[in-house]
């Protein structure tokens, strides 16, 4: 009985495993299209710099006329190919994905006569905003643009430096030699314009995407609660010890924390399970471990450093 049960959790773990990766991809390709869409209607057209290698692709683009598909594609070859003995191939296989499909994409995109409608051509700050928010939804939702991403993640592996501030780094590096194309430094300030745009998207949204909360729930039926909240919720849960004041009773307390979006699905196991039960939600600034984001350190310090100071 405890085999056929494990076997079937196992079972059910491994289904939301594959739809879960399902998702992943079916989001890369909407946010991928999306990029598509901002860098061939309002930014091309309207000589506004991105950064990473699609603005690298735009500045080959104004100054030879190659496609922007193809020096994406090929730079970010170039890239991965280094990354995948840098970094491995499970860092690698979303990006070499979502490549695949931009290029794809801005192929069919061009042949279909899309980069002939040239949006907002004469308000590129609108077309700034409205290309920037594309491409930064398209980011935010799950693509990548490869690029500087890849860059940053390689000099992370053996340098203690933020990779916000490196890609950062490259971005204004790119947006900033457009110049040398473009010979206008007005049309350089709106590609800081837009990569303000971008990042501010980007950051609402992941951040948005990655809230956390706590429950703190008291119930006669806790078990089941939590029986409930490790199974079908996927989550853990700790139980406190406490004591009723009115009551005089002592009585369980279950605190568990998860991802914002998990937090109706908890609900419902609760009112389902005990409709009469308290439950205390709050939001929580940052949760890091086992299912959550890593622990983030500005500065490593290794366990004999540690070690030393507390002898010390």
């Amino acid at each position: 009985m405890v085999n056929k049960k494990f076997a079937m959790q196992r079972q059910r773990n491994h289904s939301k495993s594959v739809l879960r990766t399902i998702r992943d991809y079916a989001i890369i390709t909407v946010a991928m299209l999306m990029g598509v869409i901002g860098l061939n209607l309002f930014l091309v057209p309207n000589q506004i710099t991105m950064g990473g290698t699609m603005g690298i692709a735009e500045i080959v683009y104004w100054g030879s006329g190659i496609p922007t598909q193809y020096t994406y594609f090929v730079i970010n070859a170039a890239l991965l190919v280094a990354a995948l003995m840098v970094l491995g191939w499970r860092f690698c296989i979303k990006t070499i994905y979502a490549v695949v499909v931009f290029t794809v994409a801005s192929t069919v995109f061009q042949w279909l006569g899309g980069t002939e409608a040239h949006l907002l051509s004469d308000q590129k700050f609108m077309a700034c905003i409205v290309g920037g928010t594309s491409v930064g939804l398209g980011l935010s939702a799950g693509g990548s643009t490869g690029g500087s991403d890849v860059v940053a993640a390689m000099v992370h592996k053996y340098r203690d430096i933020s990779l916000g501030h490196i890609i950062l780094f490259c971005d204004l590096t790119i947006i900033t030699s457009s110049y040398v194309v473009l010979r206008d430094w007005e049309k350089v300030l709106y590609g800081y314009v837009l990569l303000f745009i971008v990042s501010f998207c980007v950051d609402y949204i992941v951040n948005s995407l990655h809230r956390s909360v706590q429950f703190f729930i008291i119930s006669e039926k806790w078990e089941e609660i939590g029986e409930a909240i490790n199974k079908i919720a996927d989550r853990g849960c700790s139980t406190l010890n406490g004591n009723g004041f009115y009551s005089k009773r002592p009585i369980k307390v279950l605190f568990c924390l998860a991802k914002k979006s998990e937090s109706s699905v908890i609900f419902d196991l609760i009112d389902e399970i005990d409709p009469d039960a308290f439950v205390a939600q709050s939001p929580v600034i940052g949760v890091y471990g086992q299912g959550f984001d890593h622990v983030k350190a500005r500065k490593k310090i290794s366990l004999d450093e540690i070690k030393k100071e507390i002898d010390a």
